[in-house]
């Protein structure tokens, strides 16, 4: 039996890519995923094929921007299945253009759903896990967080806040048996990177020592090490995934 079995576990962005390689890696290992996300059809199509794999899921059409909604998606969460064990910050967007041209609204947005978001999450459930004195929170920071990149300074910014944020909050929670990690992925293939230009992702993989994307099932399989057992002596920490990129 996995020590998954029966873990609570949520996780944001959950409809596609990379956050849906890690909610069906922990349904997979026996784990309840609450999935979170603003796509509404995609989440009752994936919360489908987690029922057929013969797992427990819940659905949650919540924007991770909107504090009470968030709130009461977490509270559903705890009253159905009685705790959260495990929350995954991975909901992000990309509103990509060079600075001289970049609005308040470009900046605005992905601040607000990349690190805002991720605040708003992790202060609905923090409370439980303090409680409970047992909780593992894991944030999806990125390479660029950490190398800045040409057009992607409210992305950067937000991806390396997450770091800082990651490591501020394992100091003030690890007392309580709470850990806290970030990884930051570098070229994934995900639906987010597939609309890059082709000379944009040939780029990419050549600055990539392994010479190919990572793929949402390599993220998945080192959040599920982060959350196990077995990682039980690591907070705080950023683990850079990127195939040698950086």
């Amino acid at each position: 039996m996995s020590e998954f079995s029966d873990k609570r576990v949520l996780v944001t962005g959950a409809s596609r890519g990379i956050g849906w390689g890690i909610a069906r890696a922990f349904s997979e290992e026996g784990a309840k995923v609450a999935l979170i996300d603003v796509n509404e059809e995609l989440l009752e199509e994936k919360k489908g094929e987690i029922e057929n794999m013969g797992g427990s899921a819940l659905a949650l059409n919540v924007d991770v921007c909107d504090r009470e909604a968030v709130k009461k998606a977490v509270e559903k969460v705890i009253e159905e299945w009685g705790g959260i064990d495990v929350l995954v910050n991975n909901a992000g967007i990309t509103r990509d253009r060079l600075f001289i041209r970049m609005t308040d609204g470009d900046w605005d947005s992905v601040i607000g759903v990349n690190l805002t978001g991720a605040y708003n999450m992790t202060k609905a459930v923090i409370n439980h896990m303090l409680r409970q004195r047992s909780g593992v929170i894991v944030n999806i920071s990125s390479v660029v967080g950490m190398t800045g990149n040409p057009g992607q300074a409210n992305y950067a910014s937000s991806k390396a806040a997450l770091i800082a944020f990651t490591k501020s909050l394992a100091k003030e929670v690890g007392s309580r048996n709470i850990r806290v990690m970030a990884i930051a992925p570098g070229f994934i293939a995900t639906e987010m990177t597939e609309k890059l230009p082709d000379d944009v992702k040939k780029a990419y993989l050549e600055r990539t020592a392994l010479r190919r994307a990572g793929t949402p099932q390599d993220i998945a399989n080192l959040v599920l090490f982060l959350s196990s057992d077995r990682a039980s002596f690591i907070t705080g920490q950023v683990y850079v995934i990127d195939g040698g990129m950086i």
